[in-house]
């Protein structure tokens, strides 16, 4: 038997087999030991931990990873199936590693920067420094203090005062699923500057089967009066894990909107953690999960209101079927002086089999007396009275079944913006849904 030393051992020796490679100006390699330190106390969650309570990520501690190859046989011709018409960039990452060969850059508006994080550090240290790692803190979770302590790659977007983007920004992340359990942990800066607008896609994908373990942190940070659209689609293998973190910090009026559509996985733990930190903020929290067999998806949102006159939205709906376990922990917490914010949560989900489970939880911690905050969930199945109504119209069943599923999924992508992603996601979702679900 393996002992939880020898494992925390065999990730000190990978860690350090990683930093000694000297990558990165002396402060980096200086705060990556800082963070591994932090893991080395903290340990994985468990059970016991109040926010994985539904989740046990024993299948990730208990693994053996090791940093994924850098080499692969992928050729342009391989990712047209992945590519969005229409976009800005395609920034394409292939086992965690910026591959330009494999990149779409085309001509950007002046001053806008999108390419590697470890280039710009390079290149833009002092820029890149200002940001990088100030306001996801790796203290207190032992996934973002792994993700610090192998802190390199990544991508950097970096959108000067002024600029309006009409295409959107796609980062695409690659595994190829080589022999043996593989690990990465990209590390991706958006910095929005005032008065700009920008939208972004990351897009999850797996091209062979196997076990791959994705430790992703986006920080984004949004200057006075900046709109940002953020788009994480996670369509992974079925044998990958995905702990995903987005960590938004926004400015005075700062508008941002965070939309997530999970379908691939084995274990997928979705953060999104917004802090309204200047006055007039707002945040729209948008979210689809579609799972089946064993899967289980984890929806953890912690929305922080610290400046008075924000508001934000939560909506979240889960379609699950077969033996899939889904997971929605909406916490919205109102600072002492955030006075007149404004908050709903709301979570929707279909269960469409009997052994399917699904563990909601919204949660208010308010500090300020002069507020108005909501929040609700529902747990059901496909309406009948619904489902007879458009079989008395001549449907078959499976056919009327997927027409429901299809409205209820459509609620999520109705609240995003026209465009691009929006058509892509409605053109795909057809794909992703259950065949009419498996209830009798």
């Amino acid at each position: 038997m393996i002992t939880t030393t020898e494992k925390n051992i065999a990730w000190l020796q990978t860690f350090e087999q990683f930093n000694g490679r000297q990558l990165g100006p002396r402060w980096l390699r200086e705060l990556r030991e800082a963070a591994f330190a932090c893991f080395w106390e903290l340990g994985f969650p468990t059970i016991h931990d109040e926010d994985w309570r539904f989740t046990s990520v024993a299948p990730i501690a208990n693994g053996s990873f090791r940093l994924a190859d850098a080499t692969h046989s992928l050729q342009p011709a391989d990712l047209h199936p992945f590519r969005l018409e229409g976009s800005a960039c395609q920034l394409v990452f292939v086992n965690g590693r910026f591959t330009p060969a494999l990149s779409q850059i085309r001509s950007l508006p002046k001053g806008v920067v999108a390419g590697s994080l470890a280039a710009a550090l390079a290149e833009d240290e002092a820029e890149v420094r200002r940001h990088l790692a100030q306001h996801e803190d790796f203290r207190h979770d032992a996934f973002t203090a792994l993700n610090t302590a192998w802190l390199h790659e990544g991508a950097y977007v970096r959108v000067p005062r002024g600029t309006v983007l009409e295409q959107p920004i796609c980062l695409l992340y690659a595994s190829t699923g080589n022999e043996g359990p593989q690990m990465v942990h990209p590390r991706n800066l958006v910095v929005v500057g005032a008065e700009s607008q920008v939208s972004i896609l990351e897009d999850y994908i797996s091209f062979r089967s196997g076990v791959f373990f994705s430790n992703v942190i986006t920080e984004l940070i949004v200057g006075e009066n900046g709109v940002v659209d953020h788009y994480l689609v996670e369509r992974e293998d079925r044998q990958a894990y995905n702990i995903s973190t987005l960590r938004i910090q926004q400015e005075r009026t700062a508008n941002v909107a965070s939309h997530s559509v999970l379908v691939g996985g084995a274990l997928v733990r979705n953060n999104v953690h917004p802090v309204l930190a200047g006055e007039g903020g707002e945040c729209l929290i948008n979210g689809l999960f579609i799972g089946a067999g064993k899967q289980h998806m984890d929806n953890y949102m912690k929305v922080e209101h610290q400046a008075p006159h924000c508001g934000s939205r939560q909506f979240y709906n889960g379609i699950l079927d077969e033996h899939a376990r889904g997971v929605f922990h909406g916490r919205i917490i109102v600072h002492k002086g955030a006075q007149k914010t404004d908050a709903k949560q709301t979570n929707r989900n279909l269960l469409l089999s009997d052994h399917a489970q699904i563990d909601t939880k919204p949660q208010l911690e308010i500090y300020a007396d002069d507020v108005k905050c909501t929040h609700g969930a529902t747990i059901g199945q496909i309406e009948e009275n619904a489902l007879f109504y458009l079989r008395s119209r001549g449907l078959p069943e499976r056919e009327a079944r997927r027409l429901l599923l299809s409205a209820f999924a459509n609620e999520s992508l109705d609240r995003m913006r026209p465009g691009v992603i929006q058509d892509w996601l409605r053109q795909s979702l057809a794909g992703w849904l259950p065949q009419g679900g498996s209830i009798q």
